[in-house]
């Protein structure tokens, strides 16, 4: 395959991860608001009357006794989980986020107390009162999306451009140049991003610290992005051609010099 083929096949790669980028953005985005409702709807959720025969919208604390956590340290797309068993002998598999601060700790025998909403055990208290949300819980839910909607627009954006680029201008090596500087910062901008929502899972700040934090990053991302795009195009990042084509007065004297005495 030759350079050409080879460029062309790299920048349909970049716009095809860069369109499906996109497409998992939109669905990320498309679920901020159903995570916030979900949210709002537990957190405004009632104590239970009495112990509930069924799923319910009330929430209901259940004691149960740990026969099996696992922490999975070390193990690839492997969640943290515990098997917590009832009174009655029934069992529960839960599984969380994170191994800390609760998961980390237990040990069969141990006795959690359960929090159980809709029939799903949302969150876990130990006997020191250390409580651990579940994979199962809404809270943090909006965040999640919100913060994988920036990371995918952050890339995506950028990735579709930069691979559109070269294949609409063919033969610009300049073009070339300022497409691969837009694909650069998209992948910068998309690690701004997951630095972000990492910041914010670890201090559990609100929501809107997300934009707050990522916006300014953002902005300076992409003015980055198009000082680095337009300084590619005048040719400012060229290593190796000269600004100006070889003309016969530009020409070396030892050059002319040979060619008058052939002439």
């Amino acid at each position: 395959m030759g350079a050409g083929k080879r460029r062309t096949a790299g920048s349909v790669a970049w716009l095809l991860m860069g369109v499906l980028a996109l497409v998992f953005g939109v669905a990320s985005a498309l679920e901020v608001r159903g995570a916030l409702d979900r949210e709002r709807e537990f957190r405004a959720a009632p104590a239970c009357a009495s112990v509930p025969v069924k799923a319910s919208g009330c929430r209901w604390e259940q004691e149960f006794t740990v026969r099996r956590a696992d922490t999975h340290r070390g193990e690839r797309n492997a969640s943290p989980e515990a098997e917590l068993v009832l009174a009655s002998g029934k069992p529960r598999e839960v599984t969380f986020p994170h191994a800390d601060p609760v998961v980390s700790e237990l040990e069969p025998g141990d006795k959690v107390v359960g929090l159980i909403w809709h029939g799903d055990v949302v969150e876990v208290r130990d006997d020191g009162d250390r409580r651990q949300w579940t994979s199962d819980s809404p809270v943090g839910w909006p965040e999640d999306r919100l913060g994988g909607a920036l990371i995918c627009f952050s890339f995506g954006l950028p990735a579709v451009v930069g691979g559109a680029w070269p294949l609409f201008a063919r033969g610009g090596r300049r073009h070339a140049k300022a497409a691969s500087v837009v694909r650069g910062h998209g992948v910068g901008m998309a690690g701004a991003a997951v630095l972000t929502l990492w910041a914010q899972s670890a201090n559990d700040w609100p929501l809107w610290s997300i934009p707050a934090i990522w916006g300014p990053l953002a902005l300076l991302g992409l003015a980055s992005m198009t000082a680095f795009a337009i300084a590619a195009l005048r040719g400012d990042l060229d290593d190796n051609a000269p600004d100006t084509p070889d003309t016969p007065e530009a020409a070396e004297p030892g050059a002319t010099a040979t060619a008058s005495g052939h002439s």
